[in-house]
C-alpha cells in the first residue's frame, strides 16, 4: 500500500501510495526508522499522495506525544496496529476515567488521567447548544462513578449561573451513600439553603468591588473603616474609649480653629448627627467646679462673642483624648454587620476630616452613598450572618454539615444581577485562595472551582486599575500549587481573561464558529495548532476536541450522555405552543 516517503516537512510527511480505495483520513501511520518509530495522523489525500502530521513516537512500548527528530526518507511505513491504539487512547487503569469514545480510533474509549485533569486548570468551550453543559456534567458524574476510585475528600464548587446543574447531581448519594450534594442559593423561589457571607470576612478589596468604587484613593477610607468596625465590635472598654478619642480629637480641631464661635458650635453639634456616645451628645452632663452644665449649654455665646464655658468644655473634651490609641491595632474582633460598617464609616470621616476637605469630599460622599444603598437594597441579605465564625469554620460549614461531607457544592446564582453575582463569585474565590495559601502543608485541602458562564466573571484587565489585581488571574498563576483549580465553561472565549486562558493545561473544545472566538482560541490556547482549530469547526453536537496534559494527543471524543442530564436543553416550542385536541 505504501510505496515511499516523497517529502518530509517540519510537521509531517508526504507518502506515495498505490491503493487509494481505502479511506485513509485520520488513520495513523507508523514510520519505522531503525530502532525508532514515529507516529503520524493522515490529514489529506491527493490522488496517490497522502499527507500525515507527526504526533509522537513509540518508545519502549509507550507513546510519547511530540517529536524531537524526524524519520528519514528511507523509513518503512505501516498502519498502526489496533492493539497499539491503546497507547494513544489510554488504558482502563486506576487513576484514569473515560467520558466517551473516539470515532477515529475504532470507537475505543478514551481514558484520561484524573490527576492530570483535575490538578490543573481546565477550560471547556463551545457554542450554545454544542454540548458544554452535558460534557461538564458527564465529566463530574464520571469522576464519582469511576470503579475503584472514591473521591470522598473532594471539594468541588460549582458557580451555577442558571441553576442547570442542580437536577444533574441531586442523586449523587445513590452512587455511593458517602457522597453528598448541597445547594446554597441566592434565589427566593426555592427551598434550598440561602447564601450568606459574614460581613467581617470581607476585605478592603471585596468591599471595593461590592460598592463598585472607582478611585484607588477610596481604598484608604475602606481600610480605616474596617479597622474601626473591628475595634467597635470589641466588648471591652477599648471600643468605647476609641469612639470618645475620635470625637474628642475632631472637636478640638474645630474648637481651636480660627472660625467664628457660632460656626464652631454648629460644626461640633453637627458631629452628633452621625456619631454620639454617652459622654459626647447634646445632653451629656459636664461637671464644673461646684456646678454642672449640659454639653450644649457650654457653647452659649456671650456678648463678647465667646463661649460662656470655653475653658470648662475644652478641658472636658481634652480629657477624652488618649494619644496611645492613635497607634492601636486590634488583634481580634467580633462579628459586625453592614450597619456597623456604616457607623464605623461615619467615625472614619470624622477622624480623617474627609468631609471638610474639598479634594476628598466627593470620594467620601460616594463611598457613604454606595454603602447606604447596599444596606437598604435587596443584596444586603447576602451579607447577614447570625454567629461569629472564622474563615476555616465558614469554609468547613459549606462542605461539611451534620457529619456529612459534601463533595459537590452548587452555589446557585439565579435571580440576581450579573454585577452582584460577579462579586460573590470573586469573594468566594478569594476566601478559598487565601485560606489554602495560608495552610502549613501546601495543597492538602484542594478546591476545584467550576465557573459556568465564565466569560461573565473572568474578564481581561478587570479590577486591576482599582485593587491592583484580578483574583482569577492570581488563582490561574498560583492556585495550582496551593490546590485551587479552575474549570471554566464559556461560549465566548474572546471575553475571557488572557492570563487565565494561558495558564490552563487542559481543554475540551466543542463546536465553536464565531470568527473572533476561533481567532482568540488559536492565539491564546497553549500548544494549539492550525489543524486542531480546523477540526473543531466541523464537530457535531456532543463531540469535543480534547487536548492537554491529561491526553496523549489532541483527540476528538464523542461524549456519552450524562444521567441525569442538566437542565440546559432548548425550549420545546412544539410542545409548548401546541394545543392538544
Amino acid at each position: 500500500m505504501f510505496e515511499k516517503i516523497v517529502y518530509i516537512s517540519d510537521h509531517g510527511a508526504h507518502v506515495k501510495v498505490n491503493d487509494t480505495r481505502t479511506n485513509m483520513i485520520n488513520q495513523h501511520l507508523v514510520f519505522v526508522d531503525g530502532d525508532k518509530q514515529f507516529v503520524g495522523e493522515v490529514e489529506y489525500v491527493h490522488d496517490d499522495i497522502i499527507e500525515a502530521r507527526f504526533i509522537g513516537e513509540i518508545v519502549e512500548g509507550k507513546f510519547r506525544g511530540g517529536i524531537i527528530s524526524k524519520p528519514s526518507l528511507t523509513s518503512s511505513i505501516r498502519l498502526m496496529d489496533p492493539a497499539e491504539m491503546i497507547m494513544i487512547t489510554g488504558e482502563n487503569q486506576y487513576g484514569n476515567m473515560t467520558i466517551g469514545n473516539s470515532p477515529f480510533y475504532d470507537n475505543k474509549p478514551v481514558y484520561m488521567s484524573i490527576n492530570s485533569l483535575f490538578s490543573n486548570h481546565l477550560t471547556i468551550l463551545g457554542n450554545s447548544g454544542s454540548g458544554k453543559s452535558y460534557g461538564t456534567t458527564k465529566l463530574l458524574q464520571t469522576l464519582f462513578k469511576t470503579p475503584n476510585f472514591y473521591p470522598y475528600k473532594a471539594s468541588m464548587i460549582i458557580f451555577d449561573n442558571n441553576g442547570e446543574y442542580i437536577k444533574a447531581f441531586s442523586n449523587l448519594n445513590q452512587i455511593n451513600p458517602n457522597y453528598h450534594f448541597k445547594v446554597i442559593t441566592t434565589s427566593n423561589y426555592n427551598n434550598y439553603e440561602k447564601l450568606h457571607i459574614p460581613t467581617w470576612l470581607l476585605t478592603i478589596d471585596d468591599l471595593a468591588l461590592l460598592l463598585r468604587l472607582e478611585k484607588v484613593s477610596q481604598l484608604t477610607l475602606l481600610e480605616r473603616m474596617i479597622k474601626l468596625a473591628r475595634i467597635f465590635s470589641l466588648t471591652d472598654d477599648v471600643s468605647y474609649r476609641y469612639k470618645n478619642h475620635i470625637l474628642a480629637k475632631a472637636m478640638l480641631t474645630i474648637f481651636y480653629s480660627n472660625k467664628l464661635p457660632a460656626t464652631k458650635r454648629n460644626e461640633i453639634f453637627g458631629l452628633f448627627n452621625s456619631c454620639t456616645t454617652n459622654e459626647f451628645n447634646m445632653e451629656a452632663v459636664v461637671q464644673g467646679a461646684g456646678y454642672t452644665r449640659k454639653f450644649r449649654e457650654c457653647f452659649n455665646v456671650d456678648s463678647q462673642g465667646n463661649f460662656t464655658e470655653s475653658i470648662l468644655v475644652s478641658q472636658y473634651i481634652a480629657s477624652y483624648v488618649d494619644p496611645e490609641l492613635d497607634n492601636y491595632e486590634p488583634t481580634t474582633f467580633n462579628k459586625y454587620n453592614l450597619e456597623d460598617l456604616e457607623k464605623a464609616l461615619e467615625f472614619t470621616l470624622i477622624s480623617e476630616n474627609w468631609l471638610n476637605n474639598d479634594k476628598t469630599y466627593g470620594d467620601a460622599i460616594a463611598v457613604k452613598v454606595k454603602l447606604h444603598s447596599l444596606i437598604i437594597g435587596e443584596n444586603k441579605k447576602f451579607f447577614e450572618y447570625d454567629n461569629f465564625i472564622g474563615v476555616e469554620e465558614y469554609l468547613s460549614s459549606l462542605v461539611i454539615q451534620n457529619g456529612q461531607k459534601f463533595q459537590l457544592l452548587n452555589i446557585n446564582l439565579e435571580d440576581i444581577d450579573d454585577s452582584i453575582a460577579k462579586v460573590i463569585v470573586k469573594i468566594f474565590s478569594r476566601i478559598i485562595f487565601e485560606y489554602t495559601k495560608a495552610l502549613k502543608e501546601r495543597a492538602t485541602i484542594p478546591f476545584n472551582l467550576v465557573v459556568e458562564e465564565a466569560h461573565r466573571y473572568i474578564k481581561s484587565g478587570e479590577d486591576i486599575d482599582l485593587i491592583g489585581y484580578n483574583i482569577f488571574d492570581r488563582i490561574a498563576k498560583e492556585g495550582r500549587k496551593y490546590g485551587v483549580l479552575l474549570t471554566l465553561i464559556s461560549q465566548r472565549p474572546v471575553e475571557l481573561s488572557e492570563t487565565v486562558m494561558s495558564q490552563c493545561a487542559n481543554f475540551l473544545i466543542f463546536k465553536t464558529t464565531h470568527p473572533r472566538d476561533i481567532e482568540y482560541i488559536s492565539k491564546m490556547v497553549p500548544n494549539i495548532t492550525e489543524e486542531i482549530v480546523e477540526k473543531q469547526k466541523a464537530l457535531q453536537p456532543g463531540y469535543c476536541l480534547c487536548f492537554g496534559d491529561a491526553f496523549k494527543v489532541p483527540i476528538i471524543l464523542k461524549v456519552d450522555l450524562p444521567n441525569p442530564v442538566p437542565e440546559s436543553a432548548n425550549c420545546n416550542v412544539v410542545n409548548t405552543w401546541t394545543i392538544h385536541q
